[in-house]
């Protein structure tokens, strides 16, 4: 079904590239036929090997294979496009690019991707698009036939749980989940479009943007433009994209409620309000200039961007002071709101940690007190507060290991490189600093370098556990 998908998604890339000016003999379109060709083959293969399966519906643990498998499948027939139609492109780089489009990353490992056929920069775009909501919620979505397993295929996939629906059926709940982010899409793309892009161009960001993917058809991404309005619209879409879903539809739904409720999204807006502040003053300090409309829509554009993990740049923040340098790294850490687009480890996740940090400092004095903590109107178990913490343990780890590789197998880079390298392609950032930074691409890395980082952008995709299971051979392990 997964293939199938993808199969529809290269059939509208043909589309767009034969509207563009592009023929059917041209390299592109030939290459977009072969992976059609390639897709339905191994959809085929994978129908006759699992047509006598005696499951009757998926459990835990076959649904995490199932999506780890699939994002790694996608990846590899994303790659396909690229490896077949840039010149003499290596296969790291295509499974690179299509693993930053899948995964919403938006980090490029092609200096000239701006020259690309239009049916490839579309492709670009597309992947974005499709995993910002996740391919396996698309699945979801459409197929009705999973029973429990939906349940679980959406919650380890869309950084949501089932429970966050009300609706009796997580089919219809992630139909819902659709509908809005076609909604927002194509208001994202009108407003572009009214601001002063092509169809083209306005179709392409307004997916990145509600992705919070961040890949542009331009050299200079948002900064191209040069325009205030197209800036304010990427803010506000970004913001939007990042908020939690559900949180949106309620209250479109006039369930103001959920006003009084929902503390993520407070902090989340919270967060940026800050940042943006901070980030104005740094520009202060650097320019010698007191804050005007363009400082603190840089600030503010530059803020959003960041910790939504979307990745776009209007200007080259590498060159600015390093305490804003440093608290851009922060906001890189801790993402956007959970059962949104964004990546990074969640705001929710960040709140929690803090208030189970406070209270521990509280037990150190008074040992015999109970301190419930609550969020979103609930009361947390301590279940939820170990795996909290747990994850943030995990990820703090696959990090300093991963930096730990990463400056073994590229040796001549700066500490700040590596560091920044892991943390934009594990939180699904993009641009990083020096090395990585937004003026810069990844395509100087080794190739195992590049496989690697695909790697990383997967795992935080998917919150780690989702590929982590595949290589514990405990899970597979047969107890009779």
């Amino acid at each position: 079904m997964v293939l199938l998908a993808l199969c529809a998604a290269f059939v509208s890339c043909i589309g767009v590239g034969l509207l563009m000016g592009e023929s059917f003999d041209d390299r592109s379109i030939m290459a977009f036929e072969t992976t059609i060709g390639i897709s339905i083959l191994l959809a085929l293969l994978f129908y006759v090997l699992g047509r006598k399966g005696q499951a009757k519906q998926l459990y835990r643990r076959e649904a995490l294979c199932a999506i780890g498998l699939s994002w790694i499948l996608a990846t590899l027939v994303g790659a396909i496009p690229y490896a077949l139609t840039v010149e003499g492109c290596d296969i790291s780089d295509a499974i690179f690019e299509s693993s930053s489009g899948l995964t919403t990353t938006g980090a490029t490992a092609f200096w000239n991707f701006y020259e690309f056929p239009a049916s490839l920069l579309f492709w670009r775009s597309l992947s974005q698009w499709v995993g910002g909501l996740g391919v396996v919620v698309f699945f979801v979505a459409i197929l009705s036939s999973l029973g429990a397993g939906a349940k679980i295929l959406f919650s380890n996939e869309s950084s949501g749980t089932s429970a966050d629906f009300e609706q009796g059926r997580v089919q219809h709940g992630a139909f819902v989940l659709m509908v809005y982010y076609l909604i927002l899409s194509g208001a994202c793309m009108l407003a572009y479009r009214l601001a002063g892009m092509d169809w083209f161009q306005a179709i392409n960001h307004c997916m990145t943007t509600v992705a919070t993917g961040g890949f542009s058809t331009e050299a200079d991404s948002i900064a191209e433009f040069n325009s205030p309005a197209i800036e304010w619209i990427s803010i506000v879409f970004m913001a939007l994209s990042a908020t939690t879903f559900l949180f949106v539809i309620r209250l479109f739904r006039g369930q103001k409620h959920i006003l009084r409720q929902n503390n993520e999204v407070y902090w989340f807006y919270g967060i940026l309000a800050a940042s943006t502040a901070l980030l104005s003053l740094y520009l202060v300090e650097l320019t010698g200039e007191l804050p005007d409309h363009e400082s603190i829509r840089m600030a503010a554009f530059q803020a959003v961007s960041i910790m939504t993990t979307t990745g776009y740049a209007s200007t080259n923040f590498d060159a600015w002071l390093p305490p804003a340098k440093m608290l851009l790294i922060i906001l890189m850490f801790i993402g956007g709101c959970s059962g949104s687009t964004a990546g990074g480890v969640k705001v929710v996740r960040i709140a929690v940690a803090l208030k189970a940090a406070l209270r521990s400092v509280t037990h150190a004095f008074r040992p015999n007190v109970t301190i419930s903590m609550r969020m979103s109107g609930q009361t947390l178990s301590e279940k939820t507060i170990h795996n909290v913490t747990l994850f943030l343990m995990l990820m703090g780890s696959l990090q300093i290991l991963s930096m730990l590789f990463l400056s073994a197998m590229e040796p001549e880079l700066s500490f700040l490189s590596v560091f920044s390298c892991v943390q934009a392609t594990l939180f699904n950032i993009g641009p990083g600093f020096e090395a990585v930074g937004p003026a810069e691409n990844f395509h100087f890395m080794r190739a195992g370098t590049k496989i690697f980082v695909s790697l990383l952008m997967i795992l935080g995709r998917l919150e780690l556990y989702a590929v982590m299971v595949l290589f514990a051979p405990s899970v597979w392990r047969r107890y009779s």
